[in-house]
């Protein structure tokens, strides 16, 4: 390869790596403009009322199909155990066709089949509802001798 190719491709990835790396971080704008659509059914403040589908505030931090004042369906409670706890994987399963993941479920929303939509509406309802932004595993560090 001559040094004028190998150069522009030196430059190219140069130029689209730090996109590429922008491009993967969620908008939390079009996470809110997404949250619209569940807007009509849930809520997400806390102590705000429940609408047809549950109140989402602190949903990160308690069981699936856990709020005492909510009457969730057969099927949501029946698969509540086997989800444990809402994480970003689990309701992104979710959120892409809800009534394949939890089949019974009372929740009419077709879902989302873009996974941009997704990620950003995740990442808005951590910031509304209370729950800390999900970090990476962190790997341990041997110790120095």
């Amino acid at each position: 390869m001559n040094q004028f190719v190998k150069g522009l491709s030196i430059l190219g990835l140069s130029l689209v790596l730090p996109l590429a790396a922008h491009a993967s971080e969620p908008d939390l704008g079009k996470g809110a403009k997404v949250f619209k659509k569940c807007a009509a059914c849930h809520t997400l403040a806390d102590g705000e009322a429940n609408k047809i589908g549950p109140n989402l505030f602190g949903m990160f931090e308690r069981g699936v199909a856990s709020l005492e004042d909510f009457n969730f369906s057969d099927g949501m409670t029946t698969r509540a155990a086997e989800i444990g706890t809402w994480d970003d994987a689990s309701l992104a399963e979710y959120l892409t066709k809800p009534r394949d993941y939890v089949p019974g479920t009372n929740m009419s929303f077709v879902g989302l089949r873009k996974e941009k939509d997704r990620v950003n509406l995740i990442a808005y309802l951590r910031q509304e509802t209370g729950a800390a932004v999900a970090e990476p595993e962190a790997t341990e560090e041997p110790a120095a001798e």
